[in-house]
Formats: structure tokens, C-alpha cells, sequence
């Protein structure tokens, strides 16, 4: 139990690196909460800072999911005794949700972070690539017939929890699956809303036309 806390914690502590926060003290560019929808994340980026700037913030959000789950969570840490083989099962999917909670609510950055999405990707990719093409297929799918990116993303990470249980994976990584959906949505209430209201901007509007929507 001892390393599944540890790891746990320094999941979080990762996930606490904002790639959008850190890329701009890094170049003295300016708080993207401060623009757009006041995410800090990837797509915010895109609408406010330009293609480059929301690779990068993709990339580095990605890479510390892939870090939580497929190199933190097998680590052998020193001084700390392995946890039994039943609880090692659940080192991944412990590293996985708290990598993503460090993003939606970072240490460094007054707990204001973004909606965990390609932290999650990156997780699911330390864990099983596979596991990645129903997410992946299910936001193509959603984002190409309605424009809606959140909602694309929301339903991909149902489909990496429905994809999980009708393997029969496990309690660990279902348990992973179920959790990571529920974050997801809630981190996309906002988006709920908007979609209800009307208001939501589409990818068509938002990439192909440069047109101003709706906070993304």
C-alpha cells in the first residue's frame, strides 16, 4: 500500500506540469487562462496561441500521462518495499487517474489546470496502445459528424471504459476506465452546458475557417 501512495502522489506531482503554463514561462508568454475559455490545455491553445504552441502543449501533456502509467507505475523505488502482487495491478491505473487529477487541479498553478484529455491519451498509451484505437475512432467518429471536439472527447473516454469491462480486463483497469471517464466528463461540464445552449463551437468553424466560436 505504502508504494501505491508514493507513486500515487508523484503521479499527481507530474500531472502538475501544465505543458500550456510551462511553455510560457519558459518563452515569457502569456497565461492561457487568461485567453479563450481559460483552459490550459491543447485546444485552448490552438484557438489563442497558434498550431505550434498547441503541439507543444499536447506533447508535453501527453508524455506525462505515458510517464505516470508506463514508467513511474513499474518503477522499483528505493528504500520502499514492492507492494504485493495483488495491489501491484493497480500501480498503472493509481498512476493513471492521479496524473490526470494533477492536471485538472495542479499544485504549481493554484489548482486551475485543464480537462485532462490528452494527459489521459498519454496515459492509456503507458498502459495498452490498444486500448487507445476505440477512444480514438469514437472521437474521429463524433468530431467528424457533429464538429462538437468535446464532445468527441467525452465519448472516447467511454468507449476506453466500455472497451475495457467487454474484455473483462480486470477490476484494476476497469476501475481505471470507469474513473477516467467520470473526470473527463466532469471536466467538460462546461461544454454540456454549452452544447444545450447552442453556444458550442464546431471543429469545422474553429479549424477550417478561423471563424471565433464559442470558448472551446
Amino acid at each position: 500500500m505504502t508504494e501505491l501512495l508514493i507513486k500515487g502522489a508523484l503521479a499527481y506531482l507530474l500531472g502538475s506540469v501544465m505543458g500550456s503554463l510551462l511553455i510560457a514561462q519558459l518563452t515569457g508568454g502569456v497565461d492561457i487562462r487568461s485567453l479563450g475559455s481559460g483552459n490550459a490545455g491543447a485546444t485552448n491553445a490552438l484557438r489563442t496561441q497558434g498550431t505550434k504552441v498547441a503541439l507543444g502543449v499536447f506533447a508535453i501533456d501527453l508524455t506525462k500521462g505515458w510517464l505516470a502509467t508506463g514508467w513511474l507505475a513499474a518503477l522499483a523505488l528505493p528504500a520502499i518495499a514492492p507492494a504485493a502482487a495483488e495491489l501491484r495491478a493497480w500501480c498503472a491505473p493509481v498512476c493513471g487517474i492521479a496524473v490526470m487529477l494533477g492536471h485538472v487541479y495542479p499544485l504549481w498553478y493554484g489548482f486551475r489546470g485543464g480537462k485532462a484529455v490528452a494527459t489521459l491519451i498519454g496515459a492509456v498509451l503507458g498502459i495498452s496502445a490498444a486500448l487507445l484505437v476505440p477512444m480514438i475512432l469514437t472521437w474521429l467518429i463524433v468530431v467528424l459528424l457533429t464538429g462538437f471536439v468535446g464532445l468527441g472527447s467525452m465519448l472516447g473516454a467511454v468507449a476506453l471504459a466500455v472497451s475495457i469491462a467487454l474484455k473483462g480486463s480486470g477490476a484494476p483497469l476497469l476501475t481505471f476506465g470507469i474513473a477516467a471517464a467520470l473526470v473527463i466528463l466532469f471536466t467538460h461540464r462546461s461544454n454540456i452546458a454549452r452544447m444545450r445552449a447552442g453556444t458550442e463551437s464546431r471543429a469545422r468553424r474553429l479549424w477550417l475557417f478561423r471563424a471565433r466560436g464559442g470558448p472551446a
